[in-house]
């Protein structure tokens, strides 16, 4: 009599990943079993979502009450590149008598995780889900229930319902939810499941779809499926008080008391999960205090000293649970809390300012995962209060981001508005925000302001009025006043400086002259190459009095306008460059006229930027710049215009084209690779002409070009690699300049991997099937395969991919007997990770006509 195993085990389950290089993965899938069945497995076999799969084997058996085994199975996989993966794992079959799943003994249990790699995100692993996928409802009361899903990567959680799976990952067909009196839900954002209420009893199964999510892209996904047993009872789940939620500097210490009644005067005991009790550096700790204990009561502290390795822009999540003793039907109640950890504010920076740059420094934030500093600006005091869980500088204060700093330890940043200069006449405030290392944000810095210094003497012009190798450039400034305060009774000495750059870091003496008034402001550099630019000055001057020489105040500098040109297509782009102490308000823009030889005005702008179109490719054009612009000194306005040097250009195509679409598949029967492209916005490839393609046989070489196109109608190819169809491929579009696209998304195919062996030949020499030949459409480099016969001595062995066996002993002239012979073959397969080695074993059928395989002996 033969019995008939029914493997109807399979309760509930989830599979998490952890990255351990950049492809590859360690795997952990978590099984709850029903412990009365017989069946039980060792391994589980995965499929990776690349065409592979393997089998995981169990490293941990748990016994737990209600006839529950908690199983753990771990292995490692490497995926041939970057893509996105569903890993499957199946089991014949689901437990009996799970109500909303029709026939659920005869329904294979399968669970699925998705996982994104994609090197440009960074490293990525599965959250992991801390509450036990198993739990216990009341018919007729409410039922919550939270996942305590954590994220070490700091990533993003959402939460959704979706339908329990069968084979292959398949959605059961006929699943329904679970009945319920009023609603059934999940919280999007906090993962809680609520069951409002269970009308039926028994055994209910839920699909959880916990999604992970990186800057707005969707990076994976867990299903967890999940087993509720719902009992008539007349037992009342304990009420646990509110913890509430928290934000909390990183350094500070949380402590929250969390206390549980029960009305039917059961004893309570309490637990808690979720992240912070799983952190690296100082977890949390949840203790019962065991004087409080009494009937139907119970209280538990939780407390965390929070560290600096902690700061995130995800909250942690807190899971508490009570459970009540009740001898036949004990009931579980849950409450959660949400912790943001923030990074302490650095310090108040401390001011330096200039005639129109003001230095910034503050000292290194002790918090040792800060990884740089955002500094914020902004024209007068705002009286920011930070809010307790807003880190980061909002927007409304009115303060913007304008710079960032390479590490912690980098603390100083000159603010010389981008080298634009800061303009005299305001009060400039800032705040410092510490930066962590997954983008999270500081509380910010006590705000400081300060003005900038007014040099004297105060410039007022520095304008080009001869263009040449030796042109001039006119200085002037304001006429200082209240010296008899200081008192500096003269006779004076100005001394005129120039420097060969845009902030004056090269100051060197120029020229000089006396005065006795102080009525002359004004000095002409000539002989000074206006070509060339920018240039600075500052003036400095000097009570020349016999015996009581010394200088009068601190000078300040002030550049050359010069317009920075870059040629575009058909248009240039002209930037007005300068560092000056006043402030422009407008521009006046000048074009050589090649006919007449004079400079014609073209436009007019009060930006710092404007844009000449309507050019021709290849036809150089000069221009100049007249800025009009003002400031107040000592309550007096004065106003100034000041002319620019020259610059020419010639406007060309350097703008590449946008990168197309890459799509392709392997055709693996007839052993090429068929790539097309596409662009998914045609108005940004117009003046394409042709493309190139790149081609890398694995994952790790650099790809290399293989082809070139020059038609912009040729848009798709058939590559026909020699030793392998795995590789990568890259596509670029290049234009009538010959601006080469920046490359496509890379497409990595490792499609073909079918190395099969027949289980049947007949060497008889009737000319049909006398060699023993694979059924491939993979790429193989070698095999190593041995056959035996059915007493274990080696018949055959062979080193060929083909194999072309033609049924001889060992190579000699020998058939061996027909009946059935046994194989080992280990095929080395070129991927896109390089040679990769499976195993493949079975039997073949061999049908000989002779009939001397009666022992073989070996020598």
């Amino acid at each position: 009599m033969t019995l008939q195993v029914h493997a109807t085990h399979n309760r509930a389950g989830e599979i998490t990943l952890t990255q351990l290089d950049e492809l590859t993965y360690q795997i952990q899938i978590t099984t709850f079993t029903y412990t009365l069945s017989q069946a039980d497995r060792d391994d589980l076999e995965v499929q990776w979502g690349d065409n592979t799969f393997s089998y995981a084997p169990r490293v941990e058996l748990m016994k737990l009450p209600n006839f529950y085994q908690r199983n753990v199975y771990i292995t490692q996989h490497t995926f041939p590149g970057p893509g996105v993966y569903e890993i499957v794992v199946q089991d014949p079959n689901r437990n009996d008598g799970v109500k909303n799943i029709p026939n659920s003994v005869n329904v294979i249990f399968s669970i699925k995780t998705t996982i994104m790699i994609n090197s440009d995100l960074g490293p990525n692993s599965t959250p992991v889900l801390l509450n036990p996928p198993i739990d216990r409802a009341a018919y007729g009361q409410i039922f919550i229930h939270n996942p305590a899903a954590y994220d070490p990567d700091g990533d993003s959680i959402s939460y959704k319902l979706t339908i329990c799976t069968e084979q292959d990952g398949r959605p059961i067909e006929g699943y329904t939810l679970p009945p319920a009196s009023d609603t059934l839900f999940i919280d999007p954002y906090t993962g809680d499941l609520t069951w409002i209420t269970p009308s039926d009893t028994g055994w209910f199964n839920i699909a959880i779809d916990v999604e992970e999510w990186r800057s707005g892209v969707k990076i994976g996904n867990i299903v967890r499926d999940m087993q509720i047993e719902v009992y008539n009872t007349d037992n009342h789940a304990p009420v646990q008080t509110d913890p509430g939620n928290y934000c909390i500097e990183a350094g500070s210490v949380l402590t929250v008391d969390i206390e549980a009644t029960d009305e039917d005067n059961d004893s309570i005991q309490q637990w808690a999960t979720g992240g912070p009790f799983v952190v690296d550096v100082s977890p949390a700790t949840y203790t019962i205090d065991e004087s409080s204990i009494a009937i139907g009561y119970s209280r538990a502290r939780f407390e965390w000293k929070t560290d600096p390795t902690h700061v995130r822009k995800q909250y942690y999540t807190a899971v508490f649970k009570a459970e009540d003793s009740h001898p036949e039907t004990p009931l579980v109640s849950i409450k959660n809390m949400n912790i943001k950890v923030l990074g302490p504010s650095p310090d108040m920076p401390t001011l330096i300012p200039g005639s129109n740059s003001i230095t910034v420094t503050w000292p290194a934030d002790t918090c040792l995962p800060v990884t740089e500093y955002q500094i914020y600006r902004k024209a007068g005091p705002a009286g920011y209060v930070p809010d307790t869980c807003t880190g980061g500088v909002p927007s409304e204060t009115g303060f913007s981001l304008i710079g960032s700093t390479d590490s912690r330890l980098d603390t100083i940043f000159v603010d010389d508005n981008n080298g634009n200069g800061l303009s005299q006449g305001n009060e400039y405030c800032y705040m410092i925000v510490s930066v962590y290392p997954d983008g999270a944000l500081s509380f910010p810095s006590p705000e400081n302001c300060t003005p900038l210094v007014e040099g004297s003497p105060s410039l007022l012009e520095v304008s080009v009025t001869e263009h040449s190798s030796s042109g001039t450039i006119r200085v002037a400034w304001a006429k200082p006043k209240g010296l008899d305060t200081i008192p500096a009774n003269g006779p004076y000495e100005y001394f005129i400086y120039r420097s060969d750059d845009l902030l004056g870091n090269n100051m060197a003496q120029v020229g000089s002259f006396s005065t006795a008034d102080l009525n002359d402001t004004v000095w002409l550099d000539a002989a000074v190459n206006t070509t060339l630019f920018p240039w600075s000055y500052k003036v400095e001057l000097y009570n020349d009095e016999p015996g009581n020489r010394f200088r009068i105040g601190e000078p300040e500098s002030a550049s050359s306008l010069y317009p920075d040109l870059k040629g575009e297509d058909n248009q240039i782009v002209i930037r007005m460059r300068k560092n000056v102490p006043w402030i422009n308000y407008d521009y006046t823009i000048y074009r050589l006229n090649q006919g007449t030889g004079t400079y014609d005005s073209i436009g007019f702008t009060t930006d710092d930027v404007y844009t000449d179109v309507g050019l021709t490719n290849g036809v150089e054009q000069c221009y100049r710049v007249t800025s009009t612009g003002w400031r107040i000194l000592g309550g007096i306005l004065y106003e100034n215009l000041n002319f620019s040097h020259t610059a020419c250009t010639t406007p060309v195509d350097t703008i590449p084209p946008c990168p197309p679409t890459l799509n392709g598949h392997s055709l693996c029967d007839s052993m090429y690779n068929h790539l097309s492209w596409n662009f998914l916005n045609p108005t940004c490839a117009e003046d394409v002409v042709g493309y190139r393609l790149y081609y890398s046989p694995t994952f790790e070489e650099s790809p290399q070009l293989i082809v070139e196109f020059n038609d912009r109608n040729d848009t798709t190819y058939n590559h026909y690699p020699e030793n392998t169809l795995s590789g990568c491929y890259l596509v670029t579009a290049i234009d009538s300049f010959e601006n080469e696209s920046e490359p496509s998304v890379r497409l990595c195919l490792d499609e073909c991997s079918n190395y099969l062996l027949p289980n049947v030949f007949s060497p008889n020499g009737d000319g049909i099937n006398d060699l023993y030949r694979p059924q491939r459409t993979s790429y193989v480099e070698r095999v190593e395969m041995t056959i035996f016969n059915r007493w274990g001595i080696q018949v055959h062995y062979t080193e060929d991919p083909d194999i072309n066996w033609d049924g001889k002993v060992n190579d000699s002239d020998r058939l061996v007997s027909p009946g059935v012979y046994y194989y080992i073959c280990d095929v080395y397969e070129y991927r896109l990770t390089g040679i990769e080695v499976y195993t493949l074993t079975g039997f073949i059928y061999v049908y000989s006509g002779e009939d001397n395989d009666v022992f073989i002996e070996t020598k």
